[in-house]
Formats: C-alpha cells, structure tokens, sequence
C-alpha cells in the first residue's frame, strides 16, 4: 500500500499511478475541495445506502480510477464502487476509524433496517491529511478514534500485534489532547498515525462482537458507527476476558493502565457517549436487537461464544 502525507502529494501520486480520469466520491462536505480531480460524485450518505452506492457506481462510467475523501460513509462507498468496478481506489480519510486499510465494506439497506457489506476493494493508495480532520465536531473526532480503538482492541484477541498495541497506545495519548487542543496539527498527525495503525491491524485479524453490536445497531437505527462502538467496546471486553485474559492485559499495557475497560470508558465519555437511552434506542427493543446482532458475522467469529440472550444483557447494561 502506498501511503503519502499531505494532500498536495495527491496530483503526483495519480500521475504516478498513471490515471488520466479519477472519479472523487466524496459528500457534499467536499464537493468543492481543491484537488487535481474534475469528475465530482458528491453524494455520499451516512451509512452508504445501496441506492446511494448505486448511484456512484453509475457515475464512475468512464473514470479509470476512484478518489474516495471523507469519513467512513464515504469510504464504504468508494470501496464498494471500487469492489463492482475494480477501479483501483485512492483513499483520503478525514476520520479517524482505519477503515481505509480493508478491502471489506458496509453499507446500509434502509427499507430493512439492516446493514450489510461486501469485500474485493483495490485500494492502492492512502493520503493522510491532518488539515482535513480541523473541523471535525467532537463527537466525530472521539466517535471514529473509539471506532479505532476497537478495531486495536480485537485485533489483540488472536495474540500478539504489533500495530494493534502501538494504535492503541497512540490513540490513548492523543485523543484526549485533539479534545482538549482541537487545532493542534502535531495532536492530529499522531492521532491519524494511531488511526493508521489501527486500521492494519483491523486488515490482519478481522472484527467481532464490539463491531457485531455497533453494526447491530447502527443499522437498525441510522446511528453513527463510532458512537455506538464506543458504547459497545466496554461491555464488549468485559464479556471477552474469561476467554482472552491475555489480550486484556496487552491493552491495558498498551493504554498505560491496569483497568482497560475503565479508561475506554473514560475515553467515550470524552465524545460525550454514555448511555444508549441517549441516542433514542427505544428499551423494548432492545431484545429484537441482540437477535440480530447474534447473527452477524463478528459475534458468530467472538472467541467467547455469544447468545442472542448475552447480547441483550450486554446492551442493557449500556442503555
């Protein structure tokens, strides 16, 4: 993977990659950023619904290449436009999750409630710029590094990873500094050098019931995924650790503490996230909820297995 700081790295690198025709599939946040690409799809929407993905797809009739540029709803649909195409993709994160480093996706059935996905991305290159993620809104900003943290989190539960530990570590002393400097460009850089590397550890081992809760959820209810992963990975751990004790105690190491799952709540509340009550998910259907969470495929990979009546208990203890 080629990876490149700065957005004015984006023209050589094309020119580099030899694409004459570069789609940029960005939200209507960007739609007049300043880039060397002519072909604008600005439609990205949350989640990446299907007719959305649908619609980018079609517009990258004629393109020899795809710029995807925003968050993670604008990832996903670059990834899946690229996944149906097979255009190589360029990818310019402006959060924080590390999703830019899978080839797997998600994107959302809105009629059904349900998110779905697919994998077979050709992502060739990641820019990385820090002057992107300035206005992020706090929510945001801590919403995606939980998300990040997460994908750090679970990498461990398989063993030792190296970028696993160093994402953690880094998003733990940095994050609070983003929330508390907001325009610190060095506090951004390392936070996007943690995101980095939480998203190659999220390519090399995968997902599973912190993400298959916040998925769950997310796609029942529209909710931002980084709000729900980090109410999700707390309640998460704590089930995991009669199984994966060791993988606890590597992520404490790496975020400086013996309590883990007490200092990723202290983190989570820097975004303000508490309680699941908050974002309108309604008690009583919370039950309905586990169900589907049970089924997806990151609970079904968990180390510990996981009944849909653990699940419920799980987000009960978070609503």
């Amino acid at each position: 993977m080629i990876v490149r700081w700065g957005l004015g790295e984006l023209g050589e690198l094309l020119a580099e990659l030899g694409v004459r025709s570069p789609l940029l599939i960005t939200s209507e946040r960007f739609a007049a950023i300043d880039l060397p690409v002519t072909t604008r799809f600005p439609g990205v929407r949350r989640h990446a619904p299907l007719e959305t993905v649908s619609a980018a797809t079609a517009a990258a009739a004629g393109a020899d290449s795809l710029v995807g540029l925003g968050g993670g709803s604008a990832m996903d649909t670059a990834k899946a436009v690229s996944a149906t195409t097979g255009l190589p993709l360029v990818a310019v994160p402006t959060t924080y999750a590390g999703a830019e480093w899978t080839s797997h996706f998600g994107m959302r059935d809105e009629d059904r409630g349900v998110k779905t996905g697919g994998t077979g991305t050709n992502t060739v290159a990641i820019v990385y710029e820090p002057r992107l993620t300035l206005d992020l809104p706090r929510p945001e900003t801590v919403g995606t590094s939980m998300n990040a943290l997460a994908h750090c989190a679970e990498a461990l539960y398989a063993g030792e990873c190296a970028d696993a530990f160093e994402g953690a570590r880094l998003i733990e002393h940095w994050l609070p500094l983003v929330v508390e400097l907001e325009r610190d460009l060095d506090a951004r850089t390392h936070l996007l050098e943690g995101a980095m590397h939480a998203g190659r550890a999220l390519a090399e081992r995968g997902l599973y019931l912190a993400h298959a809760m916040a998925q769950g959820l997310g796609g029942r209810y529209g909710l931002p995924h980084g709000a729900m992963n980090a109410l999700c990975l707390a309640p998460a751990l704590r089930f995991n650790d009669p199984v994966v004790p060791n993988a606890i105690r590597q992520l404490g190491e790496a975020l400086g503490t013996v309590d883990p799952v007490g200092r990723t709540i202290e983190l989570a509340r820097l975004g303000g996230f508490e309680r699941l009550g908050d974002f309108g998910v309604p008690e009583a259907d919370l039950a309905r909820v586990a169900e589907g969470v049970a089924a997806r495929p990151g609970a079904r990979a968990n180390p510990r297995p996981v009944s849909p009546a653990d699940v419920e208990q799980l987000l009960r203890s978070i609503w």
